[in-house]
């Protein structure tokens, strides 16, 4: 009998530096970039307020490649979701080298540099995974007047703080 496991990575963080995004010898778009995620917390003997900064390096495929170097830049905040992955490659100094990264597939914008957010996209939407278990599209909004628009309340925006409270850690 097989066991079932999960790899499953969430981070929220910032983007260190610009996506690169570039394509395969057959058209395929990959972009990598790097988030930054802090940790702060008081030492149980009751010293000083310590922190500390990991580095996730982050890979996205085809459609959610291009969309990553589309719309990410450094200094963005943004949620990641994916699958950790560990390969070897050959450096061009012909040593062996070991990198672990998240394949993205999940990604939404939380606070662009300039002050957008509330993008979302993933792998799933632009088909590069099919699920039986996907959700049904969204039926066609209905046609409304300028007038009946106007009525209605305006959509609040949320901002990366409501978001953070929501985030079980």
């Amino acid at each position: 009998m097989a066991t079932r496991s999960l790899n499953k990575v969430q981070l929220i963080g910032n983007l260190t530096r610009d996506p690169n995004l570039r394509y395969t010898p057959n058209s395929t778009a990959v972009c990598s970039f790097s988030i930054a995620t802090n940790r702060t917390w008081v030492p149980a003997d009751g010293g000083e307020k310590q922190e500390r900064v990991e580095y996730h390096n982050i890979v996205a495929w085809s459609k959610l490649a291009d969309i990553c170097g589309q719309l990410l830049h450094k200094g963005d905040k943004v949620y990641a979701e994916g699958r950790m992955q560990t390969r070897d490659w050959k450096g061009e100094d012909g040593v062996e080298r070991k990198t672990t990264e998240i394949v993205l597939e999940n990604m939404l914008l939380l606070q662009s540099r300039s002050g957008g957010a509330q993008q979302s996209s993933s792998a799933e939407s632009y088909g590069e995974e099919e699920s039986e278990f996907a959700a049904e599209p969204a039926p066609a909004a209905k046609k409304t007047s300028a007038k009946k628009v106007k009525e209605e309340a305006p959509i609040e925006t949320m901002s990366a703080e409501d978001i953070a409270d929501d985030v079980p850690f």
